[in-house]
């Protein structure tokens, strides 16, 4: 078996589908989850909102967010079942999990920076704070005195 990671699965319903509807569909993808060892992280209604670009007829769309911790196995059932499904007119599942531990990474890094920065009696705001102490605009030591 695979390593679980972290997904995020948006989906667009119907606008002709219910709020029952929604509401069934995500606890079918809340029950696929479950069933092959997964677990749901968050779950967003984003409600209906109108959509970039006209799909078949529709013009406007439910949109949900899910995020759930799973396998590939997972994900291959998930699309499966959203291709088939009468209410779902187009889905968008992608892994998240390597883009958080980057942005973890980064964090922490700038952090430590700050902390160093600190420690050394500087501003803990870098370059920009910088160019404000020493006057801001430097766009007067560009400009050459003509007389």
């Amino acid at each position: 078996m695979s390593q679980a990671r972290q997904y995020e699965l948006v989906y667009i319903v119907s606008p002709d589908a219910t709020e029952q509807d929604v509401a069934d569909l995500h606890a079918q993808v809340e029950a696929n989850v479950a069933r092959y060892g997964g677990g749901m992280v968050k779950s967003e209604n984003w409600g209906r909102r109108k959509l970039a670009y006209r799909i078949g007829k529709h013009r406007e769309g439910t949109y949900v967010l899910e995020v759930f911790t799973g396998t590939g196995e997972l994900t291959k059932e998930l699309d499966r079942r959203l291709k088939v499904s009468d209410h779902v007119i187009r889905h968008l599942c992608i892994r998240v999990d390597e883009e958080l531990r980057l942005a973890e990474r980064t964090k922490a890094r700038r952090e430590a920076d700050q902390q160093k920065r600190i420690a050394r009696g500087l501003s803990a705001g870098g370059a920009k704070q910088r160019a404000e102490d020493e006057g801001g605009d430097d766009d007067q030591a560009d400009r050459a005195e003509v007389s």
